[in-house]
């Protein structure tokens, strides 16, 4: 059975509470999984605020962007 060439795969991630102040920024940040949510690679699960569903092909420049300081 063929995979669905549309079909994404997807991560969770959970923003940390508060940043840690490095540079460039972690993954986990709140700051870095919000800017990906308005570029359409993140959305923020309803039930759960913390709670991220991540699209696994987010491009490495879109990430560097997400990250910076």
């Amino acid at each position: 059975m063929p995979k669905d060439p549309k079909a994404r795969s997807t991560t969770t991630a959970k923003a940390k509470k508060k940043c840690c102040k490095d540079k460039p920024r972690c993954k986990q940040c709140p700051v870095v999984l919000m800017r990906l949510e308005k570029m359409g690679y993140a959305e923020q699960d309803d039930t759960k605020p913390r709670r991220y569903t991540v699209r696994s092909d987010v491009p490495k420049k879109a990430m560097l962007v997400a990250r910076q300081r």
